[in-house]
């Protein structure tokens, strides 16, 4: 409109916005099965924890299942994993298996068994609700003990030989704080750092942007874990941090004029949201 005055934003977009490189990978895979399959393709559960880019694989034949169906089609397992139990089910139902697990969530898995086997009482450093850390779970008989936290490992009691694993996508100074607590107190302690090397690079990214913005924009999906550190990280940093899945969310009142912008995203998040978001600030 002329005449038009606007905030004129600084715009900065944080390095490695976009789909992490496991994300990619089940998506491509779930696009293949959809393209070729006659009898269906499912995944249960959301295939990644972004509801626009879910609906847009809804649209092309990729159908989210709360639960197992009566069977038959293609079942994608998601980049979270799943536990060999219900994917056993699946294929005793008559589901022919996609197996998108991550490489680094498999890894975690591995360990997790390995440790199990040698009689390590098995820690999981993560979010116990979490379907990653339930399907890592899974993998020993769900006799692993979740801990989120520092604070949380100084009350509980874990023997005598311990072996720590983290969930992916965990902070690194969450999982060091609990290994050294765990370290005061078991006489062995094996450790296997799982931590998704993108996902660190994603958040020490972040922060360093954090820290030279006015505002700072986390964009993904609310559903997301690895989106909502995103957001708690920052916010400790640059008090002015928002999640927003959307620019519909975005409010003008966030900005003073001439203002600095960051926007940072989640592992989940596809760049087309972010540039949508940095087309929305231009306008403002």
């Amino acid at each position: 409109m002329p005449g038009r005055r606007t905030k004129g934003l600084k715009i900065i977009v944080c390095e490695g916005v976009g789909f992490c490189s496991g994300v990619k990978r089940a998506i491509k895979m779930a696009l293949a099965a959809a393209g070729r399959s006659s009898g269906g393709v499912y995944s249960l559960g959301p295939l990644i924890h972004n509801p626009q880019v879910v609906e847009k694989l809804r649209e092309v034949g990729v159908t989210p299942l709360k639960r197992l169906g009566k069977g038959g089609g293609e079942l994608v397992v998601r980049s979270h994993g799943a536990s060999p139990k219900i994917i056993k089910r699946a294929r005793d139902k008559g589901y022919k298996i996609i197996d998108t697990t991550c490489p680094f969530v498999r890894s975690a898995q591995k360990n997790a068994e390995r440790l199990h086997r040698q009689g390590y009482r098995v820690v999981i450093v993560g979010e116990k609700t979490h379907p990653e850390v339930k399907g890592i779970t899974s993998h020993v008989d769900k006799k692993a003990l979740v801990v989120e936290n520092s604070d949380q490992a100084k009350h509980l009691k874990f023997g005598s030989k311990v072996g720590i694993i983290a969930q992916t996508t965990i902070p690194m100074d969450t999982f060091a704080g609990v290994v050294g607590e765990i370290s005061k107190s078991a006489r062995e302690v094996l450790v296997f750092n799982t931590i998704c090397s993108e996902t660190a690079r994603r958040q020490e990214r972040a922060r360093a942007l954090a820290g030279r913005v006015d505002v700072l924009l986390v964009v993904g999906g609310r559903n997301s874990a690895n989106t909502s550190r995103l957001k708690s990280l920052c916010s400790s940093i640059c008090p002015k941090t928002y999640h927003v899945e959307t620019s519909d969310e975005i409010e003008g009142r966030w900005f003073a004029r001439g203002a600095t912008v960051g926007l940072v995203a989640g592992a989940s998040t596809p760049k087309w949201l972010v540039e949508n978001i940095v087309d929305r600030l231009k306008d403002l």
